[in-house]
């Protein structure tokens, strides 16, 4: 039999993991178990009842945060250059197109979020395999493909987040740091929550959504009842 740890059981009894805890205790929960000496991550997992298989029943979209992530995030415009001086005056941590597309094929992603206008899509549909893999290739329906890349960039700096349902039928979801207060927290998630509500596939059958857990990096996960977000 494993042996707990000090950190894990100095957790164990401040909750049920077999418990479903509303949204705001969960939020409550997740912070007093949190051990780590950094600013963690707070993440969720909500499982649907869909199958990403099938064309009809993928669920993808962005929504924005009331508090933010809680992280800097690194921003990549690739456009023609009548663009780029709106681009950096939102804020973008990179601009440009051709040689950022060449270090892209070199391997260099580093950044969270890409923006592109329509116009250079041809180019940037290249990377599609590099891109696409990492989350961070431009889309219409999350608003990263558009020529109003200045709204695109504050949105982005601003906690806008973009989600998409992996193959497991499970979207993942950062929505702040364990030093927000419970509150933001929990209204950052209901954010989220209410945006794939609304998202729901036509074509998907019974339960909506079958799970939901949030968690800290490293911590254990605390289930949320899915009736409290509903």
């Amino acid at each position: 039999m494993a042996t707990l740890t000090k950190k894990r059981k100095s957790v164990a009894g401040k909750y049920n993991p077999e418990q479903a805890y509303s949204l705001s205790e969960a939020s409550k929960i997740v912070r007093e178990i949190t051990t780590t000496k950094f600013d963690a991550s707070i993440d969720v997992a909500v499982r649907l009842g869909v199958d990403p298989r099938k064309a009809n029943q993928m669920v993808r979209g962005s929504v924005s945060l009331p508090h933010g992530t809680g992280k800097t995030l690194r921003v990549l415009v690739l456009c023609t250059p009548d663009k780029e001086a709106e681009a950096k005056a939102a804020g973008a941590d990179f601009v440009g197109l051709d040689e950022y597309i060449e270090k892209i094929k070199g391997g260099w992603t580093d950044v969270e979020v890409i923006i592109s206008t329509p116009n250079v899509m041809g180019k940037v549909g290249a990377l599609g395999k590099i891109l696409g893999p990492r989350g961070l290739m431009p889309n219409p329906k999350t608003g990263t493909v558009t020529m109003d890349v200045a709204k695109a960039v504050t949105d982005s700096k601003g906690g806008k987040i973009d989600f998409k349902v992996d193959k497991y039928g499970i979207i993942h979801a950062s929505v702040g740091k364990v030093s927000f207060d419970t509150e933001k927290i929990t209204e950052n998630a209901k954010e989220l929550f209410q945006t794939i509500m609304k998202l729901k596939p036509a074509a998907a059958k019974g339960t909506y959504v079958k799970s939901i857990f949030i968690s800290s990096t490293m911590s254990p996960s605390v289930m949320i009842d899915t009736k409290s977000v509903a």
